[in-house]
């Protein structure tokens, strides 16, 4: 076994990337897996009598092999693909869902944490919670279930590997492999950053001319900007089909299959496990607990977006007719319209801010604001990595270590679509302790050349300081256990703190220091900066929509019986929110990857706005003070939050922070919407 898998010698303690092939990782993954095995069977099989050392924190670390194996191989997987890493998925995939289910469902574990959680009350806190979260997960895992019935859920969770397995690679085959080349005589509307980075493109793909792909940093601003109508449509029609049959897969990348079976599987697990429907059985452990309570939230908010997206329809309409368009505005037609109407309201051009806004120049800006919270301070050091794109920082507080963070921002046709934070490594104190090597993954539009600048779009300058939103809640994390470290909270808890840091992004003070010129180095002019803030919210109810409508979606899959025909129970959804129809949803559910490449967001996209409730609660706590750096609150961020982990329930946390729950007031005011 190639030992650089699981001791990584690198700077600053590092896995050695460049030491890494692909043949390498299945030997690993058999001597790990049989090691997290045997290791797991020793505990259950232990003759004395259950306590806390033996049992629950003999399990913390009994799988660190494993996960250390596991960290570089998924980061590889998900940043830099290649045929070869697909197929190790698919066939890692069955046998880690079979381990899961040995050891999820082990009577022997069962009934020794059982014990251990009969006496928790007299541990320390920490201790006492690893307890219950582990007693939790094997009873959800399905440990007190016997017979036929647990034989079944070990064959669920087998299905439900291979299903989200494939359904992740059917999506990332289409976007892979898709292009639209785009003539040069069709490129009216197109600034010239845009066609640049179209030949960038077309060049990274050995195609002449110039290529719109599925990149959300290409594709986005081409329907932005671009006057010819038929090939928006096209563009358009092409990023919706991914998943679907239709895109540049063909019928091999077909997910509809999947996502029924998907949605059947995940209700008869629920039902082995006693609860109504699924829904029913992910929430419980969440903030929100009950379908109900999400919906309330969802609803208190729909009236008010659907209202504003119905409004900004008609005046888009209007702006459609002055170019000729005399039916019906189509959701190809939207953004380009909306970007008009900005540059008419707000006397705004986004193209105008974008020479301000460089990779460089946001990352010193998120930097700056870290190091303003929370005293960080940010070294770059010379690491090989996974790609020549990704690059690495040491970050201290007084001296100390505190984290490694690596930054992958730019598209390739390798990496998956979206945005990511993920962690190689995470904090923990047991023995000598470890801090975390912390992963942010974007896909930004590449520079032109060696030499030239990185653009962001307003949009990608918010997704990096989001994914560094979550990176903190790693970086600052202070608990014992690794089970509880950094972002192991309740799903509609671990995105406050990246929505949470957004925020600093929007201040003048951050803007008028770090949006420079990247020609002349003068800062973002103050009116525009200005009119950039006013017009973020231009089209807030275009985007709560599409956002709200895949949330109710997600939650109607999963409430009651599954749909046979999951587009059916789509349509019938979206037709009862009377959404105007030049309003998508935000992820169809062919490309649906929160819901439908794993579990974790499933019946659970709500919880960004769930968080988003929190965060624009928690800022106020800032500018109440009158400084939105205030020492003292962010130190009671650290303290009460982002330390943490989910070392106690996200409510306590919360009410640690700030005294009271939020209301859905500040959301509608940050959103525009009130």
């Amino acid at each position: 076994m190639n030992p650089d898998l699981t001791r990584w010698t690198g700077p600053e303690g590092l896995p050695r990337f460049d030491r890494i092939a692909d043949a390498d990782f299945t030997p690993a993954f058999d001597r790990e897996l049989a090691a997290a095995e045997a290791a797991m069977e020793a505990i259950a099989a232990n003759p004395d009598a259950p306590t806390f050392a033996n049992t629950v924190a003999a399990m913390e670390l009994a799988e660190d092999g494993l996960n250390r194996l596991l960290s570089i191989f998924y980061t590889l997987a998900n940043a830099d693909s290649n045929p070869a890493r697909e197929a190790l998925q698919r066939d890692f995939a069955p046998r880690l869902a079979a381990y899961n289910s040995k050891t999820g469902m082990d009577p022997r574990l069962f009934a020794r944490v059982k014990a251990v959680a009969a006496t928790a009350d007299s541990l320390p806190p920490e201790d006492r919670r690893i307890t219950e979260l582990a007693l939790r997960g094997l009873t959800r895992s399905g440990a007190g279930l016997d017979g036929a019935a647990r034989e079944r859920m070990a064959e669920i969770r087998a299905r439900m590997a291979v299903l989200t397995t494939r359904f992740s690679q059917n999506v990332l085959a289409d976007e892979r492999d898709y292009v639209l080349p785009v003539p040069d005589d069709r490129l009216a509307g197109l600034p010239d950053w845009l066609v640049r980075s179209m030949r960038a493109a077309a060049a990274a793909r050995g195609m002449d001319g110039q290529v719109v792909t599925l990149s959300r940093s290409l594709i986005v601003p081409f329907l932005e900007h671009a006057g010819d109508r038929a090939l928006r449509e096209v563009a358009f029609r092409a990023w919706t089909a991914r998943g679907t049959g239709q895109g540049a897969g063909g019928e091999a990348t077909d997910n509809l299959p999947l996502v029924a079976e998907i949605l059947a599987l995940r209700h008869e697990r629920a039902r082995l496990l006693g609860y109504a429907d699924f829904a029913a059985f992910k929430l419980e452990p969440e903030m929100a607990g009950t379908a109900d309570r999400v919906a309330d939230l969802l609803g208190q908010v729909w009236e008010p977006a659907r209202k504003r997206a119905a409004s900004d329809e008609a005046r888009l309409t209007a702006l459609a007719r002055e170019d000729g368009v005399n039916g019906a505005l189509e959701p190809w037609d939207w953004r380009l319209y909306a970007a008009r109407l900005r540059r008419r309201d707000h006397d705004f051009d986004a193209d105008q801010v974008k020479p301000y806004l460089t990779l460089d120049a946001m990352l010193a800006a998120m930097m700056d604001v870290a190091h303003r919270l929370f005293r960080l301070e940010f070294q770059p050091f010379d690491a090989p990595l996974w790609s020549p794109d990704a690059r690495a920082w040491r970050i201290t507080r007084d001296g100390r270590l505190m984290a490694v963070f690596v930054g992958d921002y730019f598209a390739r046709p390798s990496k998956r679509s979206g945005a990511w934070c993920s962690s190689l490594q995470v904090q923990h104190k047991i023995g000598a302790g470890q801090r975390p090597i912390v992963v942010n993954v974007c896909n930004f539009t590449p520079p032109e050349g060696p030499n030239a600048p990185a653009f962001l779009s307003w949009d990608d300058a918010r997704t990096l300081f989001h994914e560094f939103g979550h990176a903190t809640h790693h970086i600052l994390s202070d608990v014992t256990w690794p089970s509880i470290s950094g972002t192991a909270v309740a799903q509609d808890f671990v995105e406050l703190p990246s929505q949470l840091y957004e925020h600093w992004l929007e201040q003048p003070a951050v803007l008028d220091a770090h949006a420079r010129h990247h020609r002349t180095g003068e800062p973002l002019p103050a009116d525009l900066r200005d009119r950039l803030l006013a017009a973020g919210k231009a089209d807030a109810g275009f985007s709560t929509t599409e956002y709200l409508e895949s949330a109710l979606v997600d939650l109607a899959f999963h409430q009651g019986d599954p749909p046979a025909d999951p587009m059916a129970r789509q349509a019938r959804v979206l037709a009862g929110l009377d959404a105007p129809a030049a309003i998508p949803m935000r992820h169809a559910t062919p490309h649906f990857s929160h819901v439908f490449s794993g579990d974790s967001y499933a019946s659970g996209y709500y919880s960004y706005m769930w968080s988003e409730v929190m965060d624009a609660d928690a800022f106020a706590a800032f500018q109440e003070t009158g400084d939105i750096f205030d020492p003292a609150t962010a130190r009671r961020l650290e303290e009460t939050i982002l330390s943490k982990g989910g070392s106690a329930p996200a409510d306590q946390l919360w009410l640690a922070f700030r005294d009271r729950m939020p209301g859905v007031d500040a959301l509608l005011r940050g959103r525009g919407l009130a």
